[in-house]
């Protein structure tokens, strides 16, 4: 009968260290998101400050063309003509 309580009180013991093990990798798990979406946010963050740089770019590229610049001045021309088409795309609209 000894044996049988032994074995039940080495049982309570594993079954007790195995809870608090899953408790501490919960609360592991609890940080691990918690710090993937503060990254997700800061990615996101450099995501839109690198589209903005972008456009930022294109459009000082394109002012640099019409200013005179000689290297872009096809680019310039197909610019002008989809802002055109951009507008009468925005006329045929109003006028329905």
């Amino acid at each position: 009968m000894s044996e049988l309580v032994e074995i039940v009180d080495s049982l309570e013991n594993k079954i007790s260290k195995l809870l608090h093990k899953m408790e501490l990798l919960q609360q592991s798990k609890l940080n691990l998101e918690s710090e993937m979406e503060s990254l997700r946010s800061d990615y996101e963050a450099a995501q839109r400050t690198v589209e903005e740089w972008e456009e930022k770019y294109k459009s000082l590229k394109l002012a640099n063309t019409m200013l005179g610049s000689e290297t872009n001045k096809t680019e310039a021309k197909l610019k002008i003509n989809q802002l055109i088409r951009e507008l009468d795309h925005c006329i045929v609209q109003l006028s329905e």
